[in-house]
């Protein structure tokens, strides 16, 4: 799949990602309509071509968006592949071979990444997509199976069986790695309950097309020893994406590169190990693969290249989102990650369960609404990480955020009213730990 200007997010990842899983949640609602008295004819069908031309359509207008303020801010665009030749020096050449040589005193480079295919996997090349493609498809996926799980593999999994496909994720070991296991299992419990099929602890061993043009994929079942099989119209692998630095032919300039994972090894002031080349976004080592993260250092090196700050980015509490069918919000430190910075017996976790006040009149299940602050157990109580799981998690995450970027403790956040009836609010009432072994679960208004 090849797109326009705009980068993994705008063309492959966050805004059409969002947009799916509007639609699913549009799904859901027409559901929940019923109960608030709307008289919705039954049963409601979704039309996948209708949907992806609406948002296809509209990543365009955001490509030729994008293509308009380089113009107005008078940025040269070369639609070329780009490699160095030297240090300061890039070649650039069209699709049809003509040759370009641009020269800089600085050169940032940020190609981002592209998806991984497992190809020790017989036919997961030849017969597989990825999310890239989903995104793109004129057609309907049909029945299908998404294996490996990143975020984005649950997320396209979950919006998905929201219009009402037949979808199966299969996972080898943990869910949502990197974050909170806690809530990446209650994630996928809430995912099985809305009716995605989750194979856990399988990994897939070979692709085969059939006659009838479906795929007939064998996997192992590690729990009992077994092979399984099973067919479906469209394989999706999520097994990360790899930087897409190979032929920018860095080894010849004396960029480093981290040799497991190819990307670009830099400093905090994003320049790599050749001074006057810096990068950002996702092709750089132990940053986080998101898009304001990159925006924000993008930024923030341009004011320093130009003498206008000596601003360095800062990557610790970065807030995010997964976009799954129950949204999963946090920001700063895992319960794990601070019990191994600090010691189980040094940090306190408040927690609840709840119950959104949306899903009452419509009877929907909440039994994975849930929510935990994970702070340092000394008087001031300094709040760590933050998580909740339930309804516009994004909307809600992106307000604390502010509060635990400039070091809020819980005592303040005590302090801080609620807006009732909201999720949010619930936060501001948290006084149950972990600890004290006390049922979580808010009662009441």
């Amino acid at each position: 799949t090849k797109w326009g200007l705009g980068g993994t997010c705008v063309n492959v990842g966050c805004i059409p990602k969002k947009l799916m899983h509007q639609a699913a949640l549009l799904g859901s609602a027409l559901k929940d309509a019923q109960h608030y008295g709307w008289n919705t004819a039954q049963p409601v069908h979704h039309t996948w071509s209708v949907m992806a031309q609406a948002v296809q359509n509209y990543v365009k207008s955001l490509n030729w968006g994008h293509r308009v303020q380089l113009q107005d801010k008078k940025v040269k665009y070369f639609n070329m592949k780009g490699s160095f030749s030297d240090p300061h020096t890039i070649r650039g050449l069209t699709k049809a071979g003509k040759e370009t040589i641009v020269t800089a005193e600085n050169i940032v480079i940020a190609t981002g990444g592209r998806p991984k295919y497992p190809t020790h996997i017989a036919g997961a090349l030849e017969h597989g997509i990825t999310s890239d493609d989903l995104f793109w498809l004129k057609e309907s996926p049909g029945k299908t199976l998404t294996p490996f799980v990143f975020n984005v593999s649950l997320e396209c999994a979950g919006f998905l069986t929201g219009i009402g496909l037949d979808t199966t994720v299969m996972m080898r070991s943990i869910p949502l790695r990197g974050f909170d296991q806690q809530m990446a299992s209650l994630v996928t419990d809430h995912m099985e309950s809305y009716g995605t099929k989750i194979l856990k602890r399988c990994f897939p061993i070979k692709v085969e097309k059939l006659e009838s043009n479906r795929l007939q994929v064998t996997w192992k079942n590690t729990d009992l020893g077994t092979e399984e099989t099973n067919s479906f119209d469209t394989v999706m692998w999520a097994v990360g994406r790899a930087p897409d630095t190979e032929t920018l032919n860095l080894e010849t300039v004396g960029v480093k590169t981290n040799s497991e994972t190819g990307k670009i090894i830099v400093d905090a002031s994003e320049a790599t190990s050749v001074p006057h080349i810096y990068a950002i976004g996702d092709i750089t080592e132990g940053r986080p693969e998101l898009t304001p993260t990159a925006i924000a250092a993008g930024k923030l090196l341009a004011q320093r290249l130009f003498g206008k700050s000596s601003e360095l980015m800062d990557y610790d509490n970065v807030p995010t989102t997964v976009f799954t069918p129950l949204e999963y919000g946090c920001v700063g430190l895992s319960e794990e990650a601070a019990v191994q910075c600090y010691g189980s017996d040094n940090i306190e976790v408040y927690h609840a369960y709840y119950k959104p006040l949306e899903f009452t009149v419509a009877e929907r299940d909440a039994t994975q609404c849930y929510m935990k602050m994970v702070c340092l157990r000394e008087r001031e109580q300094r709040i760590l990480g933050l998580h909740f799981i339930g309804p516009n998690a994004g909307e809600v995450i992106q307000g604390f955020a502010l509060g635990i970027k400039c070091g809020a403790t819980y005592p303040q956040l005590m302090k801080t009213i609620g807006i009732h009836p909201t999720c949010a609010e619930e936060i501001t009432k948290l006084h149950i730990t972990k600890r004290s072994g006390l049922d979580a679960t808010v009662t009441g208004c």
